[in-house]
């Protein structure tokens, strides 16, 4: 085994049993440690920062990190807030822009609206323990809510405020890809230009086979979620 895989295997073994957030010993630490070169070390590091298992935050060093799992299925919540407090954290959004606009032919046609109908598009951006994991476009369906921009303020969750406007949100359909975010995507999750980042396009329906109520498209960094898709039932 070479050096730097040693360094590798020795580093995910310890990693295995440490949480979230807890730092890896120094460059310098590891050089004395496996007696070798800082390139060495680079190189081991960066296998482990590409297989998701550490993230190194500039000026502060490299530490573990564990993706969130985001698992689409049938009978799952379509809300981000739910998905994250399974995982076991608290997720915070906040809107970056909200109006009432003219809503292009592919999402009028998913929301079951004439083209151009008018609809609210809103703009946020998601944060988990202060890191952003997403960035997201939502249409919603004309008459659906009202002063949305108020109602976010108080309750951040989307989903949660349909409930609240007696809505039953159901995940009715879903597609999900990797894929090079758009300039403004990159901006707002602060991935590197040309980085692949998870895709999710959802359709929101009042109950399972009610009337249209929202159509978002997400961005999420594959550095801090995992999406899993499951269906159908375990024997």
């Amino acid at each position: 085994m070479d050096v730097v895989s040693r360094i590798t295997a020795e580093l995910t073994r310890e990693i295995s049993g440490l949480e979230a957030g807890s730092p890896l010993p120094s460059e310098h630490a590891l050089m004395a440690r496996f007696d070798t070169t800082r390139a060495t070390v680079r190189r081991a590091i960066d296998g482990l920062e590409a297989r998701f298992l550490v993230r190194r935050r500039r000026g502060a060093g490299t530490f573990v990190n564990r993706r969130l799992d985001y698992v689409i299925s049938s009978d799952g919540p379509p809300s981000l807030h739910r998905m994250v407090e399974r995982a076991g954290s608290i997720a915070r959004t906040f809107p970056i822009a909200i109006a009432e606009t003219g809503a292009p032919a592919d999402v009028a046609e998913m929301l079951a609206l004439p083209k151009n109908a008018t609809c609210t598009r809103l703009e946020r951006i998601a944060y988990v323990d202060d890191d952003v994991i997403s960035c997201s476009e939502e249409w919603i369906a004309p008459g659906v809510l009202e002063n949305i921009d108020v109602t976010l303020k108080v309750i951040e969750s989307l989903a949660e405020v349909l409930r609240g406007h007696r809505r039953d949100p159901v995940r009715a359909w879903s597609r999900v890809a990797t894929d090079v975010p758009p300039p403004d995507a990159v901006e707002r999750l602060g991935v590197a230009q040309g980085t692949a980042a998870w895709f999710l396009e959802t359709l929101t329906t009042d109950a399972q086979d009610g009337p249209p109520l929202m159509f978002s498209r997400s961005w999420l960094r594959p550095d801090r979620v995992r999406v899993t898709i499951e269906f159908g039932t375990r024997a």
